[in-house]
């Protein structure tokens, strides 16, 4: 028979790379939210299990069982299969650690595959997410990278994880970066997955005496931050970005690629249209659509993003711990920050 696995047990194991995880959920629970690194082996298709959920709800529990008897019967084969194509321990997981995890361990065991199951399944693990975030608190030290639209925060992020400094990417985490414009290429994550993922990072860098973060506002695409985030902006040493206008803009034409995802950019510069005094609205738009993206994202800076982010930093409260960064380049405050903050390589 299979052996049950607490939360607690699963962590443990996980941490040292000795198991892997598996969501036997539909294919659209698994993309709906999941537990961060599992891999997908649905036990029912979406399709299958609206079929004996309904027979369930409206005939009967023996008729759902028996439909799904003959459903799984005609798969077992190549299920069975998967779940021995994977090395090492394995731990499956449903909603509410029930039948489709019961039965496939269960299965697993009879061909000699042994699997835990999870107690409590995902709804287990989403409670566990929840209450840890609420209850979060972070006391060591923050550094809040602030800076106008294009100074390259993320790039520099980027540039300090590689050099072994902890580093927080919310919108990484997010799957967007923060504007109007910021979903271009990327797929937007929802609160769910989202709060499960920043879960793992909070846990990765609790050891750790600093961290650097992005100034993000409280939405980031579609996802919300916690409060003790929020929190942590307002209270970290605000790190101030200043980069000349034209790096700024060569630094978006490198993150954000409008010659490829055009028409999605034309399409969300209209919501924002109406607040741009109509010349230079119209002036921009005709830029995108004739490829003229330098002057369009000149413009956007100028006459949209500056002002917004002058008059954000005006109800920010200026701290006299500020470290202020002033550089050609990314690359050049990259290197300024390392040196003004005392920082080496691989020491965080």
């Amino acid at each position: 028979m299979f052996q049950d696995i607490s939360l607690e047990e699963l962590h443990a194991l996980r941490n040292r790379h000795e198991l892997t995880v598996i969501d036997v959920r539909s294919e659209s629970e698994f993309a709906d939210s999941t537990i961060p690194g599992s891999v997908n082996i649905p036990l029912f298709t979406d399709e299958e299990r609206a079929e004996v959920g309904t027979l369930y709800k409206q005939t009967s529990i023996q008729a759902a069982k028996q439909r799904g008897l003959e459903i799984v019967s005609a798969k077992l084969p190549a299920f069975i299969r998967q779940f021995g194509e994977i090395k090492g321990k394995k731990a499956v997981f449903c909603w509410r650690g029930g039948m489709r995890s019961r039965t496939t361990a269960t299965v697993l065991s009879l061909m000699d595959i042994h699997a835990y199951r999870l107690v409590g399944g995902f709804r287990t693990y989403r409670k566990w997410v929840i209450e840890t975030l609420e209850n979060c608190e972070m006391p060591q030290e923050a550094y809040v990278l602030h800076g106008h639209t294009g100074t390259g925060k993320t790039a520099l992020l980027k540039k300090l994880s590689e050099a072994g400094q902890a580093v927080l990417d919310l919108e990484e985490l997010a799957g967007h970066r923060g504007s109007i414009f910021g979903e271009a290429g990327l797929k937007p994550r929802n609160q769910k997955t989202f709060e499960a993922l920043l879960l793992e990072e909070l846990l990765r860098l609790k050891d750790q005496p600093f961290f650097f973060f992005e100034a993000e506002s409280k939405r980031i695409g579609r996802v919300v931050l916690p409060e003790f985030l929020v929190k942590k902006k307002l209270e970290g040493t605000p790190v101030q970005l200043v980069l000349p206008l034209e790096a700024r803009i060569q630094q978006i034409l490198h993150d954000y690629e409008p010659a490829v995802y055009k028409e999605h950019y034309i399409k969300a510069f209209h919501q924002v249209k109406r607040r741009i005094h109509t010349p230079v609205a119209a002036e921009i738009e005709s830029s995108l659509l004739e490829d003229q993206f330098e002057n369009a994202i000149r413009l956007l800076l100028i006459h949209y993003y500056d002002p917004r982010y002058t008059y954000s930093e005006e109800q920010y409260e200026t701290q006299s711990k500020e470290v202020r960064i002033e550089a050609p380049s990314v690359e050049e405050a990259f290197v300024q920050i390392m040196d003004k903050l005392n920082l080496k390589q691989g020491t965080a």
